[in-house]
């Protein structure tokens, strides 16, 4: 027994699309719902609704933690509507052939034509297509129900018609209504919208049947393309449509000399595979089995997608753009597309953040498949060639090139710069080491080719060899105009127990404990902190050793000046007790500065110690009496302003005896 897989079997490029979306959005831990089935396929729906996949029949019914996919067959204008109106969250799966028919009949409906569409009015390709006419339409699905048509309205024959047809219709079938279309609908325009895969994969399965005694069509029973396989094959040879292994009729495929296989578009290259399996199995103990499957399923489909034309370099216009791909028009009868991980070498680039509609760009080809009509086309790979160029001349002639961090990794960041990924290592990274990576991330940097291996595709950067030599161009400037008083603007860098530095651009300066307030404080956080910009000037220069002292507070901010302005002698303050000892309290009058109330100025009355009356943050009001700026003393008395008080209460009471 000899068995011949046709080429064309299996997923078409449409399917494919919509089903791999599907699994991205899965992987990606997304709640999924399809707008009815995604495929035409019992076993790849119930493997989808395994991992969670719901099939929902309206948009009403999509609960709102989810996202909505639109299958391949595409929907009707108002189904995008409602969508919309409830602001839910959809990924469009429409096979970008179907969604070529809704641009025909929404433009030709716009011209007023009345459209004509060929195939079955129950199918969901055909229901969308209708939802996108605006003008008087009609559905037909046979030459014969064309015929009928012009005999029931026989006006349709004499007016501007516009006719589209099914993706998968049966390509005979179209023909003998060509035949009709240009004898009786003389001003009608035709659009031919039959996908190629699917004129592809008839032919190829009418003359495979032509050369067998048995024809198996695998695919699913309610698979419109899968049926018309069937019916193209039946008249040539015994036609079986199975959907499984399982179904396999095992006599008929016994007394077989000659098996054809092919399948629907639908259907997954695992269930072929096991078909062809099963058939083996069954015709093992015949010793005349002639296997014609050297190559695996697997093999013979990527075989059937070999390249024409890969690396060429083409120009096309962006036409569309949805989440997972773009599509290009390239000036060619194939459909262009861009997955959206061959738009771009950072992992987190959206499609629309780097292209957007009417851009033309330069791509390359990694594929052509002209049974299914498709060019799949990469940006990432042709940036890549001319970035190598580039990355290899910078590190020739020292060229500083300028990327942006997409990822941290175990070791480094990745930077891309002209389409080309560097690696720089964390030693390489920051101007020290320690600092976090984490905050290159989604950051511009500069950086130096240190190291080029074009054969392996590896290249490495140095972000710090830029920033020293930044740094020392700084540092030069900065010696060359620096001088004692000159105030700068700095950013604090780091704290040490003893005081804080700031970098000024280039050069290092230190602000002592000391100099950071007129108040007494234990460390300098409480004052500033890391990464703090702080106003500094210079108290004193070191250009041998290169060192800087740095001040901070202001004399104006000197707590003493203030007390000498706004704080003379006899004035009265709202002072806070701040401790005790044997002799009195002290109590701050400003930040920095404490006076003294001596016990015998606390009270009228003899007092044996201060904690008979006062305590500690008590607020209280005292007199200044004395003040010793040398010595940086304040006396304070609490009983200044109690005596006037009690000579007026003597007086008092010497009048009343």
């Amino acid at each position: 027994m000899s068995i011949e897989v046709a080429k064309s079997a299996g997923f078409c490029f449409g399917v494919d699309r919509a089903v791999q979306m599907v699994y991205q959005l899965l992987d990606e831990g997304k709640k999924v719902y399809t707008l009815g089935p995604i495929i035409h396929n019992p076993q790849m729906i119930a493997e989808l609704e395994a991992r969670g996949v719901e099939i929902i029949e309206t948009v009403e019914h999509a609960p709102k933690d989810g996202t909505i996919v639109i299958r391949a067959h595409g929907v009707p204008q108002e189904t995008m509507d409602s969508i919309a109106h409830q602001h839910a969250v959809c990924s469009d799966a429409t096979c970008p052939f179907v969604t070529k028919i809704h641009k025909i009949v929404e433009k030709e409906s716009a011209k007023g034509q009345t459209i004509i569409i060929i195939g079955d009015a129950k199918h969901p390709e055909i229901i969308g297509i209708h939802g996108h006419c605006s003008s008087k339409c009609y559905i037909v699905n046979s030459a014969q129900e064309l015929q009928n048509l012009s005999e029931s309205e026989p006006n349709l024959v004499n007016q501007p018609i516009s006719v589209v047809v099914q993706t998968t219709f049966h390509v005979i079938e179209w023909k003998n209504c060509l035949k009709i279309l240009k004898r009786v609908y003389t001003n009608a325009t035709i659009f031919d919208t039959i996908c190629n895969a699917t004129a592809k994969r008839q032919s190829e399965a009418v003359e495979l049947a032509k050369k067998s005694d048995l024809m198996i069509i695998i695919g699913g029973k309610h698979s419109s393309n899968t049926a018309k396989l069937y019916d193209v094959c039946k008249p040539h040879c015994v036609t079986y449509l199975i959907e499984t292994a399982q179904e396999l009729p095992v006599e008929q495929v016994k007394a077989a000399k000659n098996v054809g296989i092919t399948a629907g578009a639908s259907t997954p290259a695992s269930i072929i595979k096991e078909v062809l399996v099963t058939m083996t199995d069954i015709k093992a103990g015949e010793g005349h089995f002639e296997e014609n499957t050297e190559l695996s399923f697997a093999e013979m489909l990527e075989e059937s997608l070999k390249s024409l034309n890969t690396d060429e370099k083409v120009r096309g216009v962006v036409v569309g753009i949805a989440p997972n791909e773009i599509q290009v028009d390239v000036g060619r009868k194939q459909a262009g597309f861009v997955p959206a991980s061959e738009l771009s070498s950072d992992p987190n680039a959206k499609p629309e953040d780097i292209v957007k509609i009417g851009d033309e760009i330069e791509l390359l080809i990694m594929r052509t498949n002209d049974q299914e009509g498709t060019i799949m086309l990469s940006k990432k790979r042709l940036d890549a060639i001319k970035g190598w160029d580039v990355v290899a001349k910078a590190e020739e002639d020292g060229t500083v090139l300028t990327g942006v961090v997409t990822e941290v990794i175990k070791g480094g960041v990745i930077a891309v710069t002209n389409g080309v990924r560097v690696f720089i290592p964390a030693s390489q990274a920051t101007a020290t080491r320690g600092e976090p990576l984490e905050n290159l991330l989604k950051k511009e940097v500069n950086f130096r080719i240190i190291e080029v291996n074009r054969s392996r595709r590896r290249a490495v950067g140095s972000i710090r060899a830029v920033l020293k030599d930044e740094r020392k161009e700084l540092a030069d400037k900065f010696w060359e105009t620096a001088e004692e008083g000159k105030e700068y603007k700095g950013v604090v860098k780091s704290l040490t127990a003893y005081g804080a530095f700031v970098d000024l651009g280039g050069i290092d300066g230190m602000i002592h404990i000391s100099e950071l307030s007129w108040n007494r404080i234990k460390h300098p956080s409480e004052v500033v902190n890391v990464g703090d910009e702080v106003t500094v000037y210079i108290k004193s220069l070191d250009r041998e050793k290169g060192k800087v002292s740095l001040g901070y507070k202001r004399a104006e901010d000197n707590p003493w000046e203030i007390l000498k302005h706004d704080y003379p002698v006899g004035t009265v303050v709202d002072a806070t007790v701040v401790g005790m000892t044997a002799f009195g309290a002290f109590a701050r009058i400003l930040p920095g500065i404490d006076g003294l109330i001596h016990i015998s100025q606390i009270a009228n009355e003899r007092i044996e110690k201060p904690q008979d009356v006062l305590k500690v943050d008590q607020v209280v009001k005292a007199k200044i009496t004395e003040i010793d700026f040398d010595k940086k003393r304040v006396s304070l008395s609490i009983k200044a302003l109690l005596e006037p008080v009690a000579q007026e209460n003597n007086e008092e009471a010497e009048q009343a005896e």
